[in-house]
């Protein structure tokens, strides 16, 4: 079994999927180096670090998910994967990537072309995003748990599902949110990491702090 097909038997893809993220990975390897998609150390090891690691978020989606956006996509995680996924498994996903680096919105539309992913790259910062309610929003490594709830809330409705990776710091995010937000969420652990997990927001409005 090579890595690919390791980091991936959790998930049942195909193998054309399998070969779309190949594709993904070849050029994650090939403009790294221009223009810093993820750290330079985690390359090698992209298939767990970043591959699966984007997958497991796919899991957890509602799998009649009609919308989905990931913010700050930055190097494709998880957008990219999220799309080679949904291609096998959810074809009319209307999927959005938001980043607002237009080298990287360069190497998203190049690698979503290459792999034969259908979704659309906005290349803006988050806050001028058109509003409206998308059933999945995702972010990985943006922005702590408080600022993301912000990001998301011109974004989300009663029925969506928010999922952010997080890592050992994730307890302390949540007390500090808890601040300024109620939140209802699950906390599921994490396939690639022990002290990581990923917070699906299932609820969430503005807290005491910013009633008026």
């Amino acid at each position: 079994m090579t890595g690919a097909e390791a980091a991936l038997a959790p998930y049942g893809v195909s193998r054309e999927t399998r070969g779309r993220l190949e594709v993904l990975a070849a050029l994650l390897a090939k403009w790294n180096p221009k223009i810093n998609l993820v750290a330079r150390g985690t390359v090698q090891a992209v298939w767990t670090r970043h591959i699966a690691d984007s997958a497991q978020l796919y899991a957890l989606a509602p799998p009649q998910a009609r919308s989905w956006i990931d913010l700050g996509s930055g190097g494709g995680f998880p957008g990219l994967v999220i799309g080679a996924i949904a291609a096998e498994k959810n074809p009319a996903l209307d999927l959005t990537l938001v980043e607002s680096d237009v080298r990287k919105c360069a190497f998203l539309s190049t690698a979503a072309g290459e792999m034969g992913v259908k979704l659309r790259v906005l290349a803006r910062r988050i806050e001028a995003v058109e509003p409206g309610p998308r059933d999945v929003i995702s972010a990985r490594a943006l922005a702590s748990l408080d600022k993301l709830l912000g990001f998301a809330v011109p974004l989300a409705g009663p029925e969506t599902i928010c999922l952010f990776p997080k890592g050992a710091g994730a307890a302390g995010e949540l007390t500090e949110a808890a601040a300024n937000w109620h939140i209802r969420h699950r906390a599921h652990p994490s396939g690639t990491d022990p002290d990581a997990v990923i917070l699906e927001i299932q609820e969430f409005s503005r807290g005491p702090l910013h009633r008026t």
